[in-house]
């Protein structure tokens, strides 16, 4: 019998698999923090004989040559990709054997990356599941635009195909595992649903329901902006990721934190919004640990500029440490722990502003605030507030000066990115509400919402 393991990289919205027999297994796309795939296979009893990537990832750093080398497994890059260290270089049709009766096949796959490539686990011969990467997603496909834009429309057609290929050659009963789908912006559209099959998706995922040309246009229309720090995580895999350090940093007292900020650094305070926004270090940022922390942090701050993080737990400093590790901010400059009093110097008070909803805003005049709108823009063409300003919260650090004057009633979809645009704001010596209520109370509270 065999088995496949999940783990889940939600901050990332990402998967990677542990896969095997009695006796061994395969680690499929693992995450920087190896830690995770080798308790997975100590639970299991198995040794991990091979490490394999679907392609140079472009949203994190991996993992697999760090695990490959402590293991002595056998690492798996597809050849098409051109990387600075020591690997088995795998072609289309290649095959391992993993355990007895189990056995695994590259299938070339080109589309979300040129050198894509799947990977088919057999049982006695039989194809039980296909690790599809950015290739085959849950209802959709991974993005093509995220390797060089003269490329894009060519891998788009490129990743029609590479799903027809797979729905032809496998069963309707192999399980498909992708990588990517769970939030990761590296999908071109959010996986429908948690679990799927070939022939599920036969009959849900445009790739294998409409036709190339109408696929394409579709796809190419619907895509987002590529997250800033994804640039610097191709370069890193290809080079080969150094080992991470997940130990404790260095402890930062208050009169650090005032100089770091003076200095200019980051200071992130990573408690929840509704705890910052009632008291904080005047000039830190608010990105909530329990929000996509890794996306929006390293999207956001300036690649190489020192962070120091303040969280209310030792617990919640090294959750947010493992999730930034993974996107290439390997050290913080400092931490804190505790709440502002223990942040604050003796002469110094906590920062604060207000949280409020649609309804209350709906109440306000017009004319002597500004309503922000920091969604993104496929989430502002389904309907805006009329008469708001739209800056798209990735957008916002080097942007912010272009909010107009007076009081700024900021919202998004939820209120996690308010939050975080608020604290840009109330660093920078603006007068900020954050509205901290979904987006469908706007219509409710009689607001104006423009569409088309």
């Amino acid at each position: 019998m065999f088995f496949v393991d999940t783990i889940e990289l939600e901050g990332l919205g990402n998967r990677s698999y542990l896969a095997g027999g009695e006796r061994a297994a395969v680690a499929v796309d693992p995450p920087r923090d190896i830690d995770q795939v080798m308790a997975a296979a100590a639970r299991r009893g198995v040794r991990i004989s091979h490490v394999v990537e679907t392609h140079i990832h472009n949203d994190y750093v991996t993992g697999g040559l760090e695990l490959a080398r402590i293991t002595g497994a056998n690492y798996l890059v597809p050849a098409g990709a051109r990387v600075a260290f020591a690997r088995t270089a795998v072609a289309d049709g290649d095959t391992v054997d993993i355990d007895t009766g189990l056995a695994l096949t590259a299938v070339a796959t080109p589309g979300h990356t040129p050198h894509h490539t799947s990977y088919v686990l057999s049982e006695a011969g039989r194809p039980v599941a296909a690790f599809t990467g950015g290739s085959l997603l849950i209802g959709t496909v991974g993005r093509p635009d995220l390797v060089e834009p003269r490329l894009t429309e060519q891998l788009a057609r490129a990743q029609h195909a590479s799903a027809h290929r797979l729905a032809d050659a496998l069963p309707d009963e192999t399980e498909v595992l992708p990588t990517h789908g769970f939030g990761s912006f590296c999908s071109s559209a959010q996986a429908d649903g948690d679990a799927t099959t070939i022939g599920k998706e036969k009959t849900a995922n445009p790739a294998l329901t409409v036709d190339v040309d109408t696929f394409v246009a579709d796809l190419l229309a619907g895509l987002e902006d590529v997250p800033a720090y994804y640039t610097h995580m191709g370069p890193a895999n290809a080079g080969g990721p150094a080992p991470v350090d997940l130990t404790a940093p260095a402890v930062a007292d208050p009169d650090e934190i005032a100089a770091r900020l003076e200095a200019g650094e980051w200071v992130v305070d990573l408690r929840n919004r509704i705890a910052f926004a009632e008291g904080h270090v005047a000039g830190s940022f608010n990105f909530e640990a329990d929000g996509k922390v890794a996306t929006y942090l390293a999207w956001m701050i300036p690649w190489g500029k020192p962070v120091t993080l303040l969280a209310e737990s030792t617990e919640q400093l090294a959750v947010a440490q493992r999730e930034l590790v993974r996107v290439g901010i390997d050290r913080p400059a400092a931490a804190a722990t505790g709440g502002p009093t223990d942040w604050l110097r003796d002469n110094e008070s906590a920062a604060s502003f207000p949280r409020s909803t649609f309804a209350e805003l709906a109440g306000q005049d017009k004319d002597r605030i500004v309503v922000l709108d920091v969604r993104r823009d496929s989430e502002r063409a389904g309907g805006w507030i009329e008469g708001s300003v739209h800056i798209p919260i990735h957008q916002m650090h080097r942007r912010i000066d272009e909010v107009p004057d007076g009081t700024v009633w900021v919202h998004c979809a939820g209120g996690m990115r308010a939050g975080i645009a608020a604290s840009l704001l109330d660093a920078a010596g603006r007068d900020v509400v954050a509205v901290d209520d979904g987006f469908d109370a706007a219509t409710k509270a009689g607001l104006t919402i423009v569409t088309g």
